[in-house]
């Protein structure tokens, strides 16, 4: 049998579901879970330290995310990441962080643009001592003053749900070499943009940063993950 990963510490914030669905999100994505593992209920409520219910819970996340695929007669089973469907999901993507950013440039106001400017000044130092996951905490707080400058809940709304599914691959990126500077550099220019009103200006550059994340992701996806397993193999 194919024993899980040990549990990495978390330092961030969010429910105990949230913290499974995260940790088993990147266990799949980096590959230290493979393609057509059986994920045993048990044996993950039992490296929690949790019940089955929120075991049950965090495969419906991982599911809606398509990380998972549940087999009649057999149970949860790791998928195999199509290129294709997360090239998918990038592409939308793009579209919706560029269309936000744009009307961000519209219509944020005097206090959400000096609070965007803090935020990105303020991480300049994750660039040089923090870790992959302290920054993408601070990118998605960055994305988030964007997405709610706006002022459009239901382009937020969207770009919130495919966010979620894209959430492992977005952290992921950040283990490249190079990518938390150059995530950094992105993030100054549109700051930049945000703040002298340019709204076109704005959008193609959001639109830009959203097609290297999916490249990095891809690239990441691509080296780390081996060939699937014999359907049969469970984690214990």
């Amino acid at each position: 049998m194919t024993r899980l990963p040990p549990h990495p510490e978390r330092a961030g914030k969010g429910t105990v579901v949230d913290s499974i669905v995260q940790t088993l999100a990147d266990d799949i994505v980096s590959g230290r879970l493979t393609p057509g593992t059986k994920l045993d209920a048990q044996a993950v409520a039992e490296r929690f330290g949790v019940s089955r219910t929120p075991v049950r819970e965090t495969f419906g996340h991982l599911a809606a995310m398509g990380l998972v695929t549940h087999r009649p007669n057999w149970g949860v089973i790791v998928a195999t990441l199509s290129s294709g469907a997360l090239n998918d999901l990038y592409e939308a993507m793009a579209e919706l962080e560029a269309a936000l950013a744009r009307l961000a440039a519209l219509r944020m106001k005097s206090r959400q643009r000096d609070a965007l400017l803090q935020l990105h000044q303020d991480s300049v130092h994750l660039v040089r001592d923090g870790s992959a996951d302290d920054y993408a905490r601070y990118n998605n707080e960055f994305h988030d003053l964007i997405f709610e400058g706006a002022q459009s809940s239901q382009l937020q709304q969207l770009a919130e749900a495919t966010r979620i599914r894209l959430a492992p691959f977005r952290r992921a990126q950040f283990r490249m070499s190079n990518r938390v500077s150059r995530s950094w550099e992105e993030h100054d220019a549109i700051v930049r943009a945000i703040h002298a009103g340019d709204a076109d200006g704005v959008a193609r550059l959001m639109r830009l940063h959203v097609q290297t994340v999916s490249a990095m992701s891809a690239e990441f996806v691509a080296e780390h993950q081996p060939l699937p397993r014999h359907q049969g193999e469970t984690t214990a």
